[in-house]
């Protein structure tokens, strides 16, 4: 699975969002400035090559659905960061944040109880 460009990470979370839909429900789903609805249509033609949306035909248009679910990119996604940025070392990913003042002593704590106490 590649990594996606931001125009395409910006299409995708309108995909994932809506389920199944058609351009128009996308692009209603996406935040101010919108891209052109040919721009977005152009993007999910890709994103089906790349083979994270899947088009079905209706009428004279297409439905599109995700075929890539949302967790497993952000999996893939993170792994690959943490890797390249961190040292494949996620203490070092929150000391980051830590230490920029992104995260608060009560965020750690309730990600603690979450590493404690996991839902099965």
């Amino acid at each position: 699975m590649e990594k996606l460009s931001k125009q395409e990470e910006e299409a995708m979370q309108a995909v994932w969002q809506c389920g199944k839909g058609f351009i128009k429900d996308f692009l209603d789903l996406m935040e101010e400035p919108k891209p052109p609805y040919t721009t977005l249509a152009s993007t999910v033609k890709n994103l089906e090559r790349k083979g994270f949306v899947a088009g079905e035909k209706m009428g004279n248009s297409f439905r599109y659905a995700p075929v890539i679910l949302e967790e497993d990119y952000k999996k893939k996604f993170m792994n690959g960061f943490v890797s390249d940025y961190f040292e494949n070392s996620y203490k070092n990913l929150v000391t980051f944040f830590a230490n920029e003042k992104k995260i608060s002593a009560n965020e750690l704590k309730e990600i603690i109880k979450l590493i404690e106490n996991p839902k099965s």
